[in-house]
C-alpha cells in the first residue's frame, strides 16, 4: 500500500533501538525524510547510516535527551519543519507504591507526560499552519490496564493521554492528527531487562522467563519493533486522517477488554 508520505519530513524521539528504531524504519521505507534522536551517539548514528543505505532517504542524527529543556532546543534547532512527530522515551523505573515520593513523580511526568506535550506544542502549529501533520505518541498498555510496579509510568502516562484526548480533537480541523500507541511486550531491550529481572528473582534462566511471560500473552509471543514500525508508519499516512485521538493496543490480547 502506498501510505502517500513520501517526501514529508518526520522527527522520531528515541530513535536508535527499540520500537523508536522500528518506527523510523518503517517511515523511511515509506519515503519520509527523518530527523532521529536518541541520548547515545554510537547507536543512533549506526541506525541513521542503516536507514540511509536502505532507504534512500536523508536522516538527520541528534544525540541528546528529549526529556530536557537543552535536549529538545538542540533536537528542534535541527529539525526544521516537520510534518510527523513520533514522541518516544524510555519509561522511569518499576517499584512499589511505598518506594516513591515527590521527585520521583516529577521526573515521570517531566519525561513522560510534559516532554511530549512540549514537543507537541512546538511543532503542531506549524503543522496547523500547512493544513496538514501526523503526531503519535508511543505509551503503554498500561493506560489501559495499569501494571502494578510501574506506577510512575501508569500515573505520567495517563496524563499525556488526557492531554491528547483534548488535543487531538482541537487541532483535527486543521489536518492535524494526534493519536497514541500502547505496546506491550516487545522484544526488546527493555523486555529483555525485564525478563533477566524476573530471572535473577526467582532463580530460573532468562529463557525460562521468557516463556512463562510469553504463555501470559494470547497471542503467545512478544511483539516485534517491524510490526510496531509498520503501524506507526499507518497511523503517520494519508489514510488515517480520520483516526483521531485513539489509543492504539498493540499487545497480543494481554489486555482483557471489550472496549
Amino acid at each position: 500500500m502506498d501510505l502517500g508520505i513520501k517526501g514529508k519530513r518526520a522527527l522520531v524521539c528515541a530513535a536508535s533501538k527499540g520500537l523508536g528504531r522500528g518506527c523510523a524504519m518503517a517511515l523511511a521505507e515509506a519515503g519520509v525524510d527523518l530527523v532521529i534522536n536518541a541520548r547515545g551517539e554510537e547507536a543512533l548514528q549506526k541506525t541513521a547510516e542503516e536507514i540511509r543505505t536502505t532507504y534512500g532517504v536523508t536522516v538527520v542524527a541528534v544525540a541528546a535527551d528529549i526529556t530536557t529543556e537543552e535536549g529538545r532546543a538542540a533536537v528542534l534547532d535541527a529539525a526544521g519543519d516537520i510534518d510527523i512527530l513520533v514522541n518516544n522515551a524510555g519509561g522511569p523505573p518499576p517499584g512499589m507504591w511505598t518506594d516513591w515520593d515527590r521527585e520521583d513523580f516529577i521526573k515521570a511526568l517531566d519525561a513522560n507526560m510534559l516532554a511530549p506535550i512540549a514537543m507537541i506544542k512546538a511543532l503542531v502549529p506549524q503543522m496547523m499552519e500547512r493544513g496538514w501533520g501526523r503526531v503519535v505518541n508511543i505509551t503503554s498498555q498500561s493506560v489501559k490496564s495499569p501494571i502494578p510496579q510501574l506506577g510512575l509510568s501508569n500515573s505520567a502516562r495517563a496524563g499525556l493521554t488526557g492531554y491528547v484526548a483534548g488535543t487531538s480533537r482541537q487541532v483535527a480541523p486543521y489536518g492535524v492528527i494526534i493519536n497514541n500507541m500502547l505496546p506491550g511486550i516487545h522484544a526488546t531491550d527493555r523486555a529483555k531487562s525485564l525478563d533477566q529481572g524476573v530471572a535473577e528473582n526467582t532463580g530460573i534462566d532468562i529463557d525460562q522467563a521468557r516463556e512463562n511471560r510469553q504463555q501470559t500473552i494470547p497471542a503467545r509471543r512478544y511483539g516485534t519493533a517491524e510490526e510496531f514500525g509498520a503501524t506507526c508508519a499507518f497511523l503517520c499516512s494519508q489514510h488515517a486522517g480520520f483516526i483521531v485521538g485513539q489509543n492504539i493496543l498493540l499487545d497480543g490480547g494481554a489486555v482483557n477488554a471489550t472496549l
